[in-house]
């Protein structure tokens, strides 16, 4: 289906699935220059507005979520950044890196 018919039966309109699917938030185009909704779009949009509600967030901010869950850098950076302000607890193994780093400082005293 076009875009206008998917647009109405998803409740949104046609620049918000254009902004959708430059997020990342639709599964990848099957070729040709004008992109055809079928079931496997619409099912994504309506799980991405559930969520967006659901959670109260909007598109760009489940499309960084993604882009977290999809780039070991990126989810390795945000990690980072939950353990130095106490929303997350460090991974055993750098725990266990700091411990030992640690030790090496005493040592050489």
């Amino acid at each position: 289906m076009r875009i206008t018919e998917a647009a109405q039966r998803l409740g949104t309109s046609p620049r918000m699935l254009r902004y959708r699917e430059r997020l990342g938030l639709l599964p990848p185009r099957s070729g040709g220059a004008h992109r055809r909704y079928g079931e496997p779009e619409l099912r994504a949009v309506a799980l991405a507005l559930a969520l967006e509600q659901r959670y109260d967030i909007g598109p760009s901010e489940l499309a960084f979520a993604l882009r977290v869950l999809a780039e070991p850098g990126t989810r390795a950076r945000v990690q980072e950044l939950g353990e130095r302000v106490g929303r997350l607890t460090p991974q055993p193994s750098r725990a266990l890196d700091f411990e030992k780093q640690k030790a090496l400082r005493l040592l050489r005293r």
